[in-house]
């Protein structure tokens, strides 16, 4: 496995040739994340990706957030399917040449048709969910109950404007720069996706309300509380289609 330096982990900030598949707006985010073996995450994860590390140590994160405008690159955006409530449970990957991406366990959305959509032409990992998110003043009241889960998850957090950049080889840095993903087919076969944003803004928080559910649906038990805790007011995105790994096909764990 080749470790990526701090220059090549920035380089995926440059936009990628070709042109975008979609269009989406990640709104209002919140970033909590936890500590965690990096042998437990290793066992969840294909045999071809690696856990990316922060001086030496592996973070999961929940993320519940507001998707806008979602739209396919040449079509506009339809209020009822264009806009909708997701939440994800993700960890932080290499692949073999070394490329810092995400690798998500769930994501949760109350929009059926985006679902569909995800898990056939993206294969990521997507479950119909019942969301609902307030907005009151300053503060963001979001919910989310995964269908078949009896337990949900509440969160209340900050709702910012604007907020500072991560500096580079900050754990900020490691956890909110992002620009590739990953995700596997039923086969086996892996896929890189490529998205392309202005870096995050955040600001550190502390969350009033906060839900530990989404590892229980995902059997992960972390202890309480979560060592990071951001708000960001969101990015506009652009993203790339998703194009095959080379590799041999590998056996489900």
């Amino acid at each position: 496995m080749t470790t990526p330096s701090l220059e090549e982990r920035l380089s995926y900030r440059e936009r990628p040739k070709g042109i975008p598949v979609m269009h989406q707006c990640w709104s209002d985010l919140l970033f909590l994340h936890w500590e965690i073996d990096p042998d437990l995450l290793a066992a969840r994860i294909p045999k071809r990706l690696n856990v990316d590390l922060h001086e030496g140590k592996a973070y999961i994160g929940i993320i519940p957030f507001f998707m806008k405008n979602v739209r396919p690159k040449f079509l506009p955006a339809f209020s009822k399917l264009s806009n909708f409530l997701e939440l994800n449970i993700r960890t932080y990957v290499l692949d073999q040449d070394g490329r810092p991406g995400v690798w998500f366990f769930s994501l949760d959305c109350n929009q059926s048709l985006a679902v569909s959509i995800a898990r056939s032409f993206f294969h990521l990992p997507y479950h119909n969910a019942q969301m609902k998110a307030q907005e009151s003043g300053s503060g963001i009241t979001y919910q989310c109950r995964r269908q078949g889960e009896l337990q949900p998850a509440s969160y209340e957090y900050e709702k910012i404007t604007s907020g500072e950049i991560a500096k580079p080889g900050s754990l900020e840095f490691f956890l909110l720069e992002r620009y590739l993903l990953f995700s596997r087919k039923r086969d086996g076969e892996l896929f890189c996706g490529r998205v392309h944003h202005e870096p995050y803004q955040f600001k550190s928080t502390n969350c009033s309300q906060m839900s530990k559910a989404p590892f229980d649906w995902e059997h992960f038990e972390l202890p309480a509380p979560p060592v990071s805790s951001l708000v960001s007011p969101g990015v506009d995105v652009d993203v790339f289609s998703l194009k095959s790994i080379e590799m041999q096909k590998e056996k489900e764990r």
